[in-house]
């Protein structure tokens, strides 16, 4: 296609030439030295692919004339370089692949145009649960009940590596998805051979985790979606998007002693949170960065979706250039790179010119203190300095909400030092008491930090002296370490650190997710027997980037997000009810007092551990067979085939409803008349809270699905773990045991009111009944619904309960999105107006016409209540034409397939 932009040039690196798509090359009336980062990154995006159709030189235009303060109004298609998976959210993507092989024959189209056009990378790491800690076995015992629980959707993930062009699994035990990104898979920039000519473009892609962000540290830009976007992505479908706003983060300065980027990243993610960043980007830049290494910069990026941003990027500088070789990549690769972003005006220089920015925040690094966060939001900083009269006000709080009566001996007493409630408990033949505020999960793990060398190693550092003044973690607490990647244990045992967090209980669990995840496993027997008995609000510390309620452990109320020497503290410590600046963490064996201040590793002691004890050997070495995996994945043997074959009686792979009746036909969008509420919830209702990741309880519907089909329920495993069963996940849909919906007043979990019989039961149950009635439904919601995980089936089990329209106050961006892609209307109350405010009880009938929608256009909401009728306006939040096309065709996956089957009969 010709165009105007004639920016293709060569280059030569090391003696070999190259093609780009040359930014400097652009006009210089354009001034884009005046971007962002992350706009240019977009641009040359735009540039290299331009056809005419679905990017033309007015899309380039509309970026050359970003106005950074404009409210975002231009759609552009973005096509990333590559697609990146968890298993969780890997594994319907899959079979959502599988499944339109299938309907592809159907329809009459060649099943092998479903493959990833794409390269597609899955690390299985969000299986693994701690079952066993606190021994040398742990890793093992966990290893062995992974695969005995998860065999049928490894050997469908081994198929899928078969069966998939572009497509790989790196096996289970080998880490965290986002670390091994970081450390192995991120390439920074793309090398690609086209007709005999190689091309070089920045590495850019969306992953199924909504902290993919976490790669941004290193200059390349991407962000989670939702596992149907992320099909569709792969599919070669162009994703769709408002040129964003950037908001520019200013840091200057350095970290304090006694301070660590955990400490750093949730400061940052309260600003971003107070400001208000949903939808934009966030870029980094100043002198400071200058002082920020590498793995603190990722720990920052991963935060994104806690601070709600698209994502939270860092320029390409020397500082990228040296992880580079510390992880092990070749010398070629890091020529390229530096070549390559220098031309283009991609590399971060000393003393460089600010770009514009859509608003400015900035950050000290000195003003940095020691803070953890929680009980059950990342953006709910606490100093460590206010950490225990916050816990105090937070115990009191929830001892006063709840509807059991307080014994006597369980009394609140505000004014006493120790909030009062206990139950004696047995450990070891020593006796303890349990009481509110107990640590009784300490769990050293997620992708956030366990990247980081400088906190990991001080970890280790805080165990050793810790033992060597005879202290120990207290018994009624689950510690745990679960590294991100097999590195993190190398350089541990290099530096001799192991043993002492093995003596502290921090024995290896597993390479994954594990507590960040909800995979804690269970408590000690006498533990959740105590809390039980006193009904006692115990506590979690883990050094992950998610706290939510009912997410970490169902008797677990609160959880407080903390960096990895913290949680080795608060495990020392036993409880949240300490003054860590002033009340001794333990006593010795001669009953001395042991301060925080007494096991603190100074800065120049971790800096002397990491020179000595990370190095690009490691990397190398661990990386060298990444996609080989145990003998226990060697064993899996897997018949190819061009169409997976079903198995009807699996419980974790079912061949999903989405493609039946499907024809090529795009189907007429029907109104929508007298539709009932199935849920009505407040503001911050997660992803967590519509779909559950943790424990299936028997009682739940989805549990009573699992015992018909005699499954025992020690082999329940998760819901995350059978995210590949829609029958399982549909009677999931709103399981969380937190759950408050309003239409079953005084209920926790998956209850509603069935409207036609006032009678209360499970939503799954409710749902069955109304699409016997043939009555749809609807979901009403505040603000900041479905924050959280990018988690496609908070989107498709609720289509598949039959719900057509959702209205809320605002979206979190990931769900959103997953909404419209099933076919789920998303419907915003105009500002100032709320279910509250409308004076919306839940009991009406709903009623909207869907034949005219427009994108961000309006549209009437008809209510009626015992004969009464009235309506409100509401704001169509399908954002952009491309988006409308998606929900005309009953979703993103229907469109991709009629697309296909229309194409390559």
């Amino acid at each position: 296609m010709k165009s105007r932009f004639n920016t293709q040039k060569a280059i030569s690196i090391n003696n070999k030439s190259y093609h780009y798509y040359d930014l400097k090359a652009l006009p210089e009336s354009y001034n884009i030295d005046r971007l962002p980062f992350s706009i240019k990154i977009l641009l040359e995006n735009l540039l290299r692919f331009m056809d005419g159709v679905n990017i033309t030189d007015k899309d380039v235009e509309a970026v050359l004339h970003w106005d950074p303060k404009a409210v975002p109004d231009q759609e552009i298609a973005f096509t990333p370089s590559r697609v990146i998976l968890q298993d969780f959210t890997g594994v319907p993507a899959v079979v959502d692949l599988a499944a339109m092989r299938v309907a592809m024959k159907k329809l009459g189209g060649n099943p092998n145009k479903i493959n990833p056009l794409a390269p597609v990378e899955l690390v299985i790491d969000h299986s693994v649960m701690v079952d066993h800690f606190g021994n040398n076995k742990a890793f093992n015992q966990n290893t062995e009940l992974e695969y005995e629980r998860n065999f049928e959707r490894y050997a469908f993930l081994r198929w899928g590596q078969n069966a998939f062009k572009n497509f790989k699994v790196v096996p289970p035990g080998t880490g965290i998805v986002h670390q091994v990104n970081l450390e192995y898979l991120a390439r920074v920039v793309f090398e690609n051979n086209t007709n005999g000519t190689s091309y070089l473009y920045p590495d850019t892609l969306v992953g199924t985790d909504s902290h993919t962000t976490m790669i941004n540290g290193l200059g390349v830009l991407g962000w989670g979606v939702g596992g149907i976007e992320a099909e569709a992505a792969m599919l070669g479908q162009p994703i769709t998007m408002l040129i964003p706003q950037v908001v520019g983060f200013k840091i200057t300065g350095k970290l304090p002693e006694g301070a660590t980027a955990t400490d750093l990243v949730l400061i940052i993610t309260q600003m971003l949170r107070q400001k208000g960043v949903v939808g934009k980007f966030v870029e980094f830049y100043g002198d400071g960065l200058d002082n920020l290494p590498l793995a603190d910069r990722a720990t920052i990026a991963n935060m994104a979706p806690e601070y709600g941003a698209t994502c939270g990027i860092f320029p390409i500088d020397d500082e990228t250039l040296n992880f580079l070789k510390l992880t092990g990549r070749p010398q070629e690769q890091i020529d390229i790179i530096e070549h390559y972003t220098k031309a283009q005006g991609l590399f971060r220089v000393k003393n460089q010119k600010e770009a514009e920015y859509s608003d400015v925040l900035s950050l000290n690094l000195s003003e940095v203190v020691p803070s953890i966060a929680g009980p059950k939001r990342p953006q709910d900083r606490i100093p460590l300095t206010q950490s225990k009269e916050a816990f105090k006000e937070t115990i009191c709080q929830q001892l006063a909400e709840r509807q059991d009566k307080v014994s006597d001996d369980m009394a609140i007493n505000e004014g006493a030092n120790i909030i009062e409630g206990e139950v004696p408990i047995v450990l070891n033949d020593q006796h303890h008491m349990l009481r509110h505020g107990d640590v009784v999960i300490a769990a050293i793990t997620s992708c956030t930090n366990t990247s980081n060398p400088a906190v990991m190693l001080a970890a280790g550092l805080i165990a050793k002296k810790a033992i060597e003044k005879g202290i120990h973690s207290k018994p009624w607490v689950k510690t745990s370490l679960a590294p991100g990647s097999q590195v993190v244990t190398d350089y541990l045992e290099k530096s001799k650190l192991t043993t002492y967090l093995d003596q502290l209980g921090f024995n290896l669990v597993g390479y994954g997710c594990t507590t960040c995840i909800g995979n804690s496993g269970p408590l000690l027997p006498e533990v959740e027997q105590a809390i039980q008995k006193g009904n006692l609000q115990v506590s979690a510390v883990l050094s992950g980037n998610r706290n939510f309620e009912g997410r970490i452990h169902p008797q677990v109320r609160n959880a407080y997000l903390a960096s990895p020497p913290l949680v080795v503290i608060y495990a020392l410590a036993g409880t949240m009810n300490i003054d860590l600046y002033k009340d001794p963490i333990s006593k010795d064996k001669n009953g001395n007092p042991i301060f925080l201040k007494d096991i603190w590793p100074s800065h120049e002691e971790i800096q002397a551990e990491i020179k000595k004890s990370v190095s690009p050997e490691l990397f190398r070495a661990r990386y060298a067979a990444v996609y080989d995996g145990d003998q226990h994945w060697k064993n899996i043997n897997v018949t190819e085939s061009e169409l997976y074959q079903w198995e009807e009686n699996s419980t974790y792979v079912k061949h999903p409803p989405y493609f039946e009746d499907m024809s090529l036909e795009v189907p007429k969008i029907e109104n929508l008349n007298n539709a009932r509420v199935l849920v009505k919830v407040a503001d911050s209702v997660t992803t967590d809270h519509i779909s559950p990741a943790g424990s299936i309880s028997s009682k739940s519907p989805a549990g009573q699905y699992l015992l018909e089909r005699n499954i025992p329920v020690s082999d329940f495993n998760s819901y995350g773990s059978r995210r590949g069963n829609h029958e399982v996940m549909m009677r999931g849909t709103f399981a969380n045991i937190r759950l408050r919906n309003q239409m079953a007043p005084g209920t926790e979990g998956g209850w509603t009111t069935h409207q036609t019989s006032g009678e209360v039961m499970s939503l799954y149950d409710a749902s069955l009944r109304y699409a016997k009635e043939n009555v749809p439904l609807i979901i009403l919601a505040g603000k900041e619904y479905g924050t959280g995980s990018s988690r496609d089936w908070a989107a498709k089990g609720t289509r598949l309960l039959g719900v057509r329209v959702v209205i809320a106050e605002s979206y979190e961006r990931i769900h959103r999105s997953n909404l419209i892609g099933m076919g789920v209307l998303p419907l915003e109350y105009k500002a100032g107006e709320n279910a509250d405010q409308l004076k919306l009880t839940g009991q009406e009938t709903y009623s909207v016409k869907l034949d005219d929608l427009k994108p961000q256009g309006d549209v009437t909401v008809e209510v009626e209540h015992n004969g009464n009728k009235r309506s409100f306006k509401a704001t169509v939040r399908i954002d952009t034409p491309k988006e409308l096309s998606y929900f005309k065709h009953g979703g993103i996956l229907h469109y991709v397939l009629r697309e296909l089957a229309k194409n390559g009969k």
